[in-house]
């Protein structure tokens, strides 16, 4: 049996002086904030190192407010809709955002109400409307004119979103996370602006473990740092990640069809490895 990477406020306090505590997090989360910022410091340099470290701040206050959700929640963790499960404010306490993102001036690519005030994360995140957005993500609301869009994160779709693949793990509660360890999960992700439209990241876990030849992408990581993109896990921490393959890169800010088939790309093996695992069957 496992629990909850944050401690449930409710123990009993006899167990109080054994829990790991939300002071011991932050600790954690500083001491994994210094080890990625010298990561970032050694990818990038000038105005792209200064954006990457801002960008794994950002990341590091929205998993912890992801956490303190669960840990509110009973370790219910938040909801992600996709499609137009995100467009309805009526649907705001069902989602971790609200908002559909195109290249066509839509109101959702400029509005930060999503973020601050019907998000369930925002009373975690300070309600602050930049946590949500990577400062080297410079997309329009017209692709070349507009305004500036005002999310750049999407999260797992395997966080408490719906089966994309068949047979994989859909991580519902704090104490699901078994097959998989919380510090391997990713949550959040800087998603491409060609592909990023709700709040909602697919890995396409067809042909894991033992076919990567039948690999696809479906949503496509950002390239902003350097052709790399930040992460965020389950257990707090926040790394960067450089991709490996030309093809996993399309800053082009164009809308592709998708799923678009990728074989044997080995950025594809790596998010499927930190996405999620086979229902394990009795």
């Amino acid at each position: 049996m496992t629990t909850s990477w944050l401690p449930h406020r409710r123990r009993r306090r006899d167990e109080a002086t054994s829990a790991f505590t939300r002071a011991d997090l932050l600790a954690l989360l500083m001491l994994n904030g210094l080890l990625a910022v010298l990561t970032v410091k050694s990818l990038a340099g000038g105005r792209s190192c200064h954006d990457a470290t801002a960008c794994l701040n950002n990341h590091r206050r929205l998993a912890l407010a992801w956490q303190m959700y669960a840990d509110d929640n009973e370790g219910r963790l938040v909801g992600n809709l996709d499609g137009g499960g995100v467009m309805g404010i009526p649907n705001a306490s069902r989602t971790w955002v609200l908002g559909w993102l195109d290249f066509l001036g839509r109101p959702d690519n400029t509005n930060t109400l999503f973020l601050t005030h019907y998000s369930p994360l925002a009373p975690y995140a300070g309600r602050v409307a930049e946590v949500f957005k990577c400062p080297s993500d410079l997309t329009l609301s017209r692709g070349s004119r507009g305004e500036p869009r005002v999310r750049s994160y999407s999260m797992n779709s395997y966080q408490n979103g719906r089966q994309w693949t068949t047979g994989f793990k859909v991580f519902a509660r704090s104490s699901d996370f078994v097959s998989i360890s919380p510090s391997s999960a990713f949550v959040f992700i800087e998603e491409s602006e060609a592909s990023v439209n709700d709040g909602y990241f697919v890995v396409d876990m067809t042909g894991y473990p033992s076919n990567p030849q039948l690999g696809s992408l479906v949503d496509y990581p950002a390239g902003y740092h350097n052709d790399g993109a930040v992460l965020s896990f389950a257990d707090g921490h926040a790394e960067p990640k450089r991709w490996a393959d030309r093809r996993t890169n399309l800053r082009n800010g164009l809308l592709v069809p998708l799923p678009l088939p990728s074989s044997n790309n080995p950025d594809i093996r790596w998010l499927q490895e930190h996405t999620t695992r086979r229902v394990i069957t009795q």
